[in-house]
């Protein structure tokens, strides 16, 4: 490594260092379908805690099984830890009237914060009857929500440009949403530029980057193929021969999403979403790096 190299290295790990606590994070959860998901999930929910995340999100499935299992889940999060709870609501499969009733109990239930989406389109579906920019607007004309909605540094799989996407997006935070989460991505250059696009054509939400610590490179490379986002070729040399070595995955995988929020705290990035698949060690790992400890 050059003297040059190295005195970058050093401002990054610098700048890091004096963040002082100002870096805010949430932490995404899935339902889960098993006595032993559900342990491990509350191991994680447990072990993240004391990291006073600014909420936790918990996804969402279009059968009513999913859905009820997510309302569930919300629920004991808030009561059991007392953390801001945001369940994910997507409009497919489900008319403006039960959206209404899902929004009302959740708001009587104490749940302030939603994650408004559309939501994965059925089998032989063209056309959805409504969009996130709708669920936002219903959310809001029920009640004074805090809504996050999706965002798409990459593009969205089934956006006609990348210019509709972001004119889409706009039509999000216009109809009401607070802030944009977006979709996990690796190559920190395309975020940033993502967010100057953002901000040329008046979208002044916060664009909070989605991180996925990955653990399993396989899985990675299969879902990434039809959610858009490329991953370099890099990290496939990375993760190469690690197969059958989760140990050796798992610190990979940190050292690249550390790297990730590394560059982008020096970029002004303040808040980060993690893409947890209900495991806390490699996000409280990441964490820990960024200065999010617990409190005393």
């Amino acid at each position: 490594m050059g003297f040059h190299s190295a005195r970058q290295v050093e401002a990054l790990n610098q700048s890091l260092a004096d963040l002082s606590g100002d870096i805010g994070v949430s932490f995404e959860f899935f339902p889960p379908n098993s006595e032993g998901m559900e342990n491990t999930l509350w191991q994680s929910i447990e072990r993240l805690k004391v990291l006073e995340p600014k909420f936790v999100s918990v996804t969402y499935g279009a059968n009513s099984g999913t859905r009820d299992r997510t309302h569930k889940v919300i629920k004991d999060i808030k009561e059991r830890t007392g953390l801001i709870a945001a369940p994910h609501l997507t409009c497919i499969d489900a008319s403006r009237d039960e959206l209404r009733t899902i929004a009302r109990d959740y708001w009587n239930s104490g749940i302030r914060h939603i994650v408004a989406l559309r939501g994965d389109l059925p089998q032989g579906v063209d056309k959805p009857e409504m969009y996130a920019t709708d669920l936002v607007a219903l959310l809001k004309a029920e009640a004074d929500f805090d809504i996050s909605v999706a965002a798409y540094p990459e593009v969205h799989p089934e956006a006609r440009s990348a210019q509709s996407d972001l004119l889409n997006l706009k039509r999000k935070i216009d109809a009401g949403a607070n802030r944009a989460i977006t979709q996990f991505f690796f190559d920190v250059e395309t975020y940033l530029r993502f967010r100057d696009r953002c901000a040329a054509i008046g979208i002044d939400a916060e664009i909070v980057p989605g991180i996925l610590p990955v653990s399993n490179y396989q899985t990675l490379a299969k879902f990434a193929g039809f959610t858009n986002v490329k991953v370099p070729r890099w990290m496939h040399q990375r993760f190469e021969g690690l197969d059958n070595d989760q140990m050796t995955r798992n610190l990979v995988g940190a050292s690249i999403a550390i790297d990730q929020v590394r560059v982008l705290s020096q970029e002004g990035v303040k808040d980060f979403h993690f893409y947890t698949l209900n495991r806390s060690e490699l996000t409280y790992a990441i964490c820990h790096t960024l200065g999010v400890r617990p409190k005393g």
